[in-house]
């Protein structure tokens, strides 16, 4: 028993994977979504994303338990709510995907101009700066999945370390009266970001095959690695809402008009050239980290939707379907990077991790009466609960676009 664990996968293992694939460049935008409604809303918000997405992960798990090889989310769809379902799944996924790489070029290019300016004292442009930041990783993900691993691994290592340096120094720096700000109105505003920061649903089929198919194991490993995020983001929200305050230059509310990442008001709110050169750091880190994964997926996910075989000789193309559309609409518009995460949970999230799921569950059980070895609890009255509170997330990122 022992050895068939360690042979289909530990939970540790997961747990890392699943809390990997949460922490990223999505947390840039956290404290700033967030800030604007105050730091107790902010807490109560990130508990409620986390219940959340962490329950639309339990209704994949119970989906992966009707079938008996390695699937997908596509064909998941497929096998519960037909055609139609896997049409809306592959166009929802291909717009994920493209909102998610244009919020992370347009975030790129301040953050890798000031990195450029440090390092060799040449003032880059914003725009020169996203365009050699996505041709300089852009290569990278051409190379294929080993290279773009081993890059990740290193990179890890630094987002690990700079967002610790960053905790450790600006823990002192906290004044406890910029947690009382409190306008709960505006939590609206922070949940489609909220909920694509804690968006790790694609990985579900991938780590279920990763543990042959032990659901239990893959609860916890979903679990634990969803708390493990949740535990990273409370101590960065704690760390900017206690140290930037709501008004004034670079902070929250100017930050949240110019399209600025959390970690350019962190700076100019501590003044620290310590905490200055790890917070740019570990922007820089996450959003690359970021980068290469979604691109990586962008390109096999274009290649298999086109019926290809992703080879060296042809993946340049994939590459370039996958990157030039957001490089042109991020250079477009500079500062979309909370309108294009915004977007890309308020709108996309939401339809492939909160209402499809609700879907195939309630179509697999209730219609179809197919069984599956592991049964999400709540019964029907949650599914609805989870169906409205979808509804509610795409309904204020609607009112936000036209607002």
């Amino acid at each position: 028993m022992n050895q068939h664990r360690l042979m289909s996968g530990s939970v540790l293992g997961g747990i890392l994977l699943i809390a990997g694939s949460c922490i990223g460049a999505g947390m840039l935008a956290l404290p700033i979504m967030t800030g604007l409604a105050g730091f107790f809303p902010a807490l109560v918000a990130l508990f409620i994303a986390w219940a959340f997405m962490t329950f639309s992960a339990f209704l994949l798990v119970e989906v992966c338990g009707w079938f008996s090889g390695q699937v997908n989310l596509l064909s998941m769809a497929k096998e519960s709510l037909g055609n139609v379902g896997r049409t809306i799944g592959w166009f929802t996924y291909l717009f994920l995907f493209y909102a998610l790489l244009v919020a992370y070029i347009s975030a790129s290019g301040g953050i890798s101009s000031a990195i450029i300016m440090d390092l060799f004292g040449f003032h880059l442009p914003a725009w020169g700066a996203s365009l050699f930041f996505t041709v300089l990783f852009g290569w990278i993900v051409y190379l294929g999945t080993r290279p773009v691993d081993l890059f990740n691994r290193i990179l890890m290592v630094g987002l690990i370390a700079t967002y610790l340096g960053m905790i450790g120094l600006g823990i002192f720096q906290i004044h406890p009266q910029l947690f009382l700000h409190f306008a709960p109105q505006y939590t609206f505003l922070a949940l489609p970001v909220l909920v694509v920061s804690f968006g790790f649903q694609n990985m579900i089929p991938s780590l279920t095959a990763y543990m042959q198919g032990d659901l239990r194991r893959v609860r916890l490993a979903i679990l634990g690695g969803s708390l493990l995020a949740l535990v990273v983001y409370v101590l960065w929200t704690v760390l900017v809402l206690g140290t930037v305050s709501l008004e004034g230059p670079h902070g929250i509310l100017d930050s949240y008009q110019r399209g600025e990442e959390a970690t350019m008001a962190l700076h100019a709110s501590l003044g620290s050239d310590k905490i200055a050169g790890f917070a740019r750091s570990f922007a820089f880190f996450a959003i690359v980290t970021s980068f290469l994964a979604q691109g990586l997926s962008l390109t096999h996910f274009i290649a298999d939707g086109l019926g290809k075989l992703s080879t060296r000789k042809n993946s340049s193309w994939f590459c370039i379907l996958a990157l030039l559309p957001p490089l042109i609409f991020a250079l477009s518009y500079p500062e979309v990077f909370f309108k294009a995460l915004s977007f890309a949970g308020g709108i996309c999230a939401m339809i492939l991790f909160g209402i499809m799921p609700v879907f195939m569950v309630w179509v697999g059980r209730y219609k179809k009466k197919i069984l599956s070895s592991y049964h999400v609890m709540g019964g029907k009255p949650l599914l609805v609960i989870a169906f409205a509170f979808s509804l509610l997330v795409i309904g204020c990122e609607i009112v936000h676009i036209f607002s």
